[in-house]
C-alpha cells in the first residue's frame, strides 16, 4: 500500500513538473526583449540592428527595445550579453565575426567568447571595402598601396572595429606595408580626419560606406570577398589587384550561453522569417549584405569554427594581443 502511494506521489510530482516546464517555456518572451548593439547609435550597425528589431517587433507583437553597448571594440556588448539572464530576453544582435576575433584579440579577456556565448541565428553575409576620401588622388588599390609604401609609417589607416583592423593588416602584410592604426570608436568619427588627411584610408562596413559613397564623400577601392559582390555593385575585389584576401563577414543573434534551447529555436524562427520577407532581402542588399539563414546548431556551430579560423588570421596578420 505505502509502495503504491509512494508511486502514486512520484507520478504527480512527474506530471506537475512536466505541466510546469511546459507552462515556463510557452511564457518566452514574458517581457520587454532588448537587441544589444555594439555601436552607437546612427552607426552602420545601429541601422542594422534597429531594422530587425522593428521588424521582428511588428511580425511578433513582442516589445523590443535597442540598448547600444559601445565599447572595446564590441566586448562590451558581448560581455553585457554573457552575464545577462539565460532567458532569451537580451539578445545581441551584432557580428558573429567581430565576435569571434574579439575572442583571439585580448590576453585577459573578461569572457570567454566561445563558452559564454551562444549563436542562435545567422543574419547575413557581409564584406568590408577599403576607403579613401571622395577627393583623394587615389582610384585604385595600386595607386593607394605605391602611395602608402612611399610615406612609410607616416602613413595610417582608420578602423572602428575588430574585424577592419584584422582586414587592414593583412592588407599591410600582404602588401609590405609600415601603416600605422588609428582606433576610432565608430566609422563615422573617421571621416572628418579622412577628408583632411590625417588618415589615408580606412575599412569600412559597406552599410556605412556605400551611404558615404553616394554623398561623394567616399571612394571605394576594394570589396574582402574573394569574386565581386552583388550587393556591393561594381567595386572590385582585392584579389582583382593582386593582393590576396578573400574574406566574408557574417551576422548572428547571440544569447547567453546556458539559454535553453527551446528559446534558441523561438528566436531563430523570428529571424528565418524576417529573412523571408523580400523587404529584408532588399534592405540588405541595400546596406551591402546578403541574407544567410541557418539552424540554432549551425549557426553555433559556425560560430565556434569562426572563432578558430580567426586565432589563426590573427597570428598571420601579425596582430598582438592586448
Amino acid at each position: 500500500m505505502l509502495r503504491s502511494a509512494v508511486s502514486g506521489v512520484l507520478a504527480l510530482l512527474a506530471a506537475t513538473f512536466v505541466t510546469a516546464s511546459a507552462i515556463a517555456q510557452e511564457k518566452y518572451p514574458s517581457k520587454e526583449i532588448h537587441f544589444i548593439c555594439s555601436f552607437p547609435p546612427g552607426s552602420g550597425a545601429d541601422i542594422m540592428v534597429r531594422f530587425f528589431a522593428d521588424k521582428i517587433s511588428r511580425k511578433t507583437g513582442n516589445v523590443i527595445v535597442v540598448e547600444n553597448r559601445p565599447g572595446g571594440g564590441g566586448m562590451l556588448a558581448l560581455t553585457t550579453t554573457a552575464r545577462a539572464a539565460p532567458d532569451g530576453h537580451t539578445i545581441l544582435v551584432s557580428g558573429g565575426t567581430a565576435a569571434a576575433i574579439n575572442a583571439n584579440l585580448l590576453k585577459a579577456p573578461p569572457i570567454d567568447v566561445g563558452k559564454d556565448i551562444r549563436a542562435v541565428a545567422t543574419v547575413n553575409k557581409i564584406p568590408f571595402v577599403v576607403a579613401v576620401d571622395g577627393k583623394s588622388p587615389y582610384k585604385s588599390l595600386p595607386e593607394l598601396t605605391e602611395a602608402l609604401r612611399k610615406k612609410g609609417n607616416k602613413a595610417s589607416y582608420a578602423f572602428s572595429n575588430p574585424f577592419s583592423k584584422v582586414i587592414a593588416e593583412s592588407y599591410k602584410t600582404a602588401a609590405g606595408l609600415q601603416t600605422v592604426e588609428v582606433s576610432y570608436k565608430n566609422a563615422i568619427d573617421s571621416l572628418n580626419d579622412l577628408a583632411s588627411g590625417s588618415v589615408d584610408f580606412a575599412v569600412y562596413d559597406p552599410t556605412m560606406a556605400l551611404a558615404q559613397q553616394k554623398e561623394g564623400r567616399l571612394r571605394l577601392l576594394a570589396v574582402t570577398s574573394g569574386e565581386r559582390f552583388r550587393p556591393t555593385g561594381d567595386i572590385p575585389t582585392f584579389k582583382e589587384q593582386g593582393v590576396d584576401i578573400d574574406l566574408l563577414g557574417w551576422w548572428a543573434a547571440m544569447v547567453p550561453a546556458k539559454t535553453p534551447d527551446h528559446i534558441a529555436t523561438t528566436i531563430n524562427r523570428w529571424f528565418a522569417d524576417a529573412l523571408a520577407d523580400p523587404e529584408t532581402a532588399a534592405f540588405l542588399i541595400r546596406s551591402g549584405a546578403d541574407v544567410l539563414v541557418m539552424s540554432p546548431e549551425e549557426s553555433n556551430r559556425y560560430f565556434l569554427e569562426d572563432i578558430q579560423t580567426w586565432a589563426r588570421l590573427v597570428e598571420m596578420a601579425r596582430i598582438e594581443k592586448q
